[in-house]
């Protein structure tokens, strides 16, 4: 009889897991508290991480950011121009969150800033020419800078209510046709000689500044601050107002929060859409406005270092606050002066990179919550 002869059975050896188990789950309630938790948490986090590539490539991090803080708030005169440098921040972060408590995601704020300077040039070089006061400048040019900015932000409104088209997409390639537009008009028509700039600003279409006053009081003199800073602390009082204490601002809190529930409540979303597109294209143009008539004195093709684009951060570590921007605007402003002040001079664009990252991953920690468990 044949023998059936059984395999033995092959020995395997022991599979390794990993002890613990992270899960991901979805909060159903947020503490009040937790958002801005999470906010400091990546600010320290950013400034860490800033200070490991510096020592890095041998830079003492202690000794660059006293650096950067002296350069921007060590004496009065380098907090007004820090001030000066927030100014266009406010307004271009106001503009933002104005969009975003919407949620309509503006891109666009650097293009209609471009747009909001090319508005207020466009006034002296061909509304009023050189010869008017400044009672009758800097109002209109502050119209003019308003309703350019609006217009480029009526733009991608009607594309997003009309058809649906995304407004990131939209607003994202406006900016490059606003830089261009202005780029055409100070390389061409308004050149200076062929300069990549426009003649200066008759000087009735001046922002006043402190250092105006100083035969008055001479502490100011030297003093650049101007009074693009008080339009803009006017804005984030106004933006505040029109958020919480309107029917209007109600309208935009419900569609951001919930869509269906403002479409069945009679919302028209569309309109809605449309208006609030204006209001924050209009906010950013006046932020153009500010730095060619306060700061610049004449429309050039570089001025701005990205405001626009900075001013998106500065909305969401502000959690959408309109007060809550001042104090990030000024800490940004600060770290634009300090860091010129530095080699590498992209180390402040440095941290606002790594900032931005650290800021959108803190998001997993607002939206869930992390369970650890022994994994079985």
């Amino acid at each position: 009889m044949a023998r059936v002869i059984e395999p033995s059975p092959q020995t395997k050896a022991p599979s390794w897991h990993f002890p613990l188990s992270v899960n991901l789950e979805p909060r159903l309630d947020s503490p009040r508290w937790l958002p801005w938790a999470t906010t400091i948490g990546s600010v320290i986090l950013a400034l860490l991480i800033t200070a490991l590539i510096l020592l890095w490539v041998g830079a003492d991090p202690v000794r660059t950011f006293r650096a950067i803080y002296l350069a921007a708030f060590g004496n009065a005169y380098v907090i007004s121009d820090t001030l000066v440098k927030a100014t266009p921040l406010i307004l271009t972060s106001l503009a933002c969150l104005l969009a975003f408590r919407m949620r309509l995601w503006n891109i666009g704020a650097e293009g209609q800033f471009f747009l909001g300077a090319w508005g207020a040039t466009l006034v002296i070089e061909a509304v009023l020419g050189k010869d008017a006061s400044a009672w009758v400048f800097i109002p209109l040019m502050l119209l003019f800078g308003f309703l350019l900015g609006a217009l480029w932000g009526l733009i991608p409104g009607l594309l997003k209510a009309r058809f649906g088209v995304n407004e990131i997409i939209t607003t994202l390639m406006l900016n490059y046709i606003a830089v261009y537009w202005v780029a055409f008009w100070v390389f061409g028509a308004w050149s200076e000689r062929g300069f990549q700039m426009t003649p200066q600003f008759p000087r009735a279409a001046w922002l006043p500044r402190l250092t105006d006053f100083s035969a008055i009081l001479p502490a100011f003199s030297g003093i650049l601050l101007h009074l693009g800073f008080v339009i803009a602390m006017l804005a984030v009082a106004l933006v505040w107002y029109l958020l919480e204490r309107t029917r209007f601002g109600y309208e935009i809190r419900l569609i951001g929060d919930n869509p269906n529930a403002a479409r069945y409540a009679g919302v028209n979303i569309a309109m809605m859409t449309v208006v609030v597109f204006m209001l924050s294209g209009g906010l950013a143009g006046v932020a153009g406005m500010a730095e060619v008539t306060g700061v610049v004195h004449r429309l050039q093709d570089r001025i701005s270092p990205g405001y626009g684009f900075t001013a998106i951060i500065i909305a969401w570590l502000a959690k959408l606050n309109p007060w809550a921007v001042v104090p990030v605007a000024i800490l940004f402003g600060g770290l634009l002066i300090g860091s010129r002040e530095i080699q590498p001079s992209g180390l402040a664009r440095m941290i606002q990179g790594i900032l931005l990252f650290t800021l959108i991953s803190s998001e997993v920690l607002n939206r869930y919550h992390i369970r650890v468990t022994r994994a079985r």
